[in-house]
């Protein structure tokens, strides 16, 4: 990347020059030409009012007698020489600025096949002699492509027929590169700026496919055909990946290891705790045994996790969290589902009613989400598990839109605050009530970690009643 934005400095560098160099160059031959028309005006109406020689390249022919006598009816259109169709312009230009009936006047009449020209820009200035104005006006005629026919009269003079498109007609414009030259510099600057884009948009999607990574569906590694530089940072992510991977996996097989260890000496220890005639010391005894299986267990689930092993695939939420809700109740716990309201839907007026209709979308409804089916339903049944043996009950609901799928968990209410709750999402990070209530401080660590595999967010907020837990998964 760094030697492709040298050489698009250098392009874009070189294009400016060049273009420039075109652009000035052509407004500088179009500042010749006017000049040049300007001058040879200016020097026509010395030639007329003195009688001197034409300047260069003009040419001025007497009139016969009937073209003089269609101009001085200002029938210009009618003349031989005229073109066709014929668009007159006539004025006159004064020798004396002071008073206009004082002195000689110069009768024009321009007939052009095209246009029209514009009087009012031949007097800039007001105090322009008659020879400026008789430049200004070739200068005019030099700006448009209309090759004109000029007929004049000095005075009482004969009508002259003046031919100069040498110098302002068509074929004495020079070529116009200014506007090739800025849809150039536009193309070089659009091209440029398109390879831009493309980089940086390939950045983009490789950040966007690595946010993804640890979600539904996401890749283990990554490929990329942008600049050297991408492809070093991919394969840098490519090789942490691979090294996190491993590494959750050593883990894995560790703790699979330790608790098929473990197995062994906790069958030996319950069996000779039955053998203690103290049901108090025997009840602790397999209190603490169970405690420890457990927590081994919770480790094992939190990385199996992690490793994202499971298989995702489409499945009804709806009845995932039915069939939850269904065994909490059937062994005694309270849990309940709560029913949405039924969602009413307004439509707009019709020409032949003004009554707004609606109609009511059925609550049975199935929602339907692409997820990993064990994972996903241990995390609710974690969140339940909290509701009961912090907050004494559990409601949960269910929402949906075309988006996101909602599932809330309501307790009655805990001594806990938002803050604490947020603080126990940490692995290992328990309430401080750790002596009367069993845990081993994962079991919001582990919903998080399934929650955003899934793409969704886990929060906390004050319900109505106790705090209620909201997991938003995308569909």
């Amino acid at each position: 990347m760094r030697r492709l934005g040298q050489i698009w400095v250098l392009v874009a560098a070189l294009s400016g020059v060049l273009f420039s160099g075109v652009w000035i160059g052509s407004s500088r031959a179009w500042d010749r030409h006017l000049t040049q028309s300007f001058v040879a005006g200016f020097s026509l109406y010395e030639a007329l009012r003195q009688g001197t020689p034409l300047p260069q390249d003009i040419r001025a022919e007497p009139m016969s007698h009937e073209q003089s006598a269609l101009a001085e009816a200002g029938r210009f259109e009618r003349l031989n020489q005229a073109p066709h169709p014929a668009y007159v312009t006539n004025l006159s230009i004064h020798s004396s600025s002071i008073d206009p009936l004082l002195g000689d006047t110069l009768t024009l009449a321009i007939v052009s096949d095209r246009l029209r020209y514009r009087v009012g820009d031949i007097t800039p200035r007001a105090e322009a002699s008659a020879a400026e104005k008789l430049g200004n006006v070739t200068q005019i005629l030099a700006t448009y492509c209309s090759n004109p026919v000029i007929y004049a009269r000095y005075g009482l003079g004969p009508w002259l027929q003046v031919n100069g498109t040498s110098i302002w007609g068509c074929s004495a414009r020079p070529t116009d590169w200014r506007l090739p030259a800025a849809f150039g510099l536009f193309l070089v600057m659009a091209v440029l700026l398109s390879q831009v884009v493309r980089v940086a948009s390939l950045f983009e999607a490789f950040a966007r496919r690595l946010r993804q990574h640890r979600r539904l569906g996401g890749p283990e590694s990554y490929e990329s055909d942008g600049p050297s530089e991408l492809k070093e940072v991919v394969e840098a992510v490519n090789l942490y990946l691979e090294a996190e991977h491993d590494s959750l996996s050593k883990r894995a097989v560790v703790l699979s290891g330790i608790s098929h260890d473990l197995g062994t000496p906790a069958t030996r220890l319950r069996l000779r705790a039955r053998l203690i005639e103290d049901a108090a010391l025997r009840s602790k005894l397999e209190g603490d045994i169970d405690q420890m299986t457990g927590m081994i267990e919770s480790v094992l689930t939190y990385t199996r996790a992690e490793l994202n092993l499971e298989e995702p695939r489409e499945l009804s939420l709806s009845s995932l969290v039915e069939a939850l809700v269904d065994d909490y109740r059937d062994v005694g716990h309270p849990v309940d589902l709560v029913e949405n309201a039924p969602l009413v839907v307004h439509g707009m007026g019709s020409l032949f009613q003004s009554r707004k209709g609606s109609a009511t979308i059925p609550q049975d409804r199935r929602v339907i989400v692409t997820c990993r089916p064990v994972g996903l339903q241990r995390a609710l049944s974690n969140l339940i598990d909290n509701a009961i043996k912090y907050g004494r009950t559990a409601r949960v609901t269910l929402q949906a839109d075309s988006r996101f799928a909602t599932v809330l968990i309501e307790d009655e209410g805990t001594e806990f605050t938002l803050d604490d709750i947020n603080r126990m999402m940490a692995p290992f990070q328990r309430g401080h009530n750790t002596t009367q209530i069993e845990g081993t401080g994962l079991g919001l660590s582990i919903v998080v970690t399934i929650v955003s595999i899934h793409g969704g967010t886990l929060t906390f907020e004050q319900g109505d009643v106790g705090l209620r837990a909201r997991v938003v998964l995308p569909r």
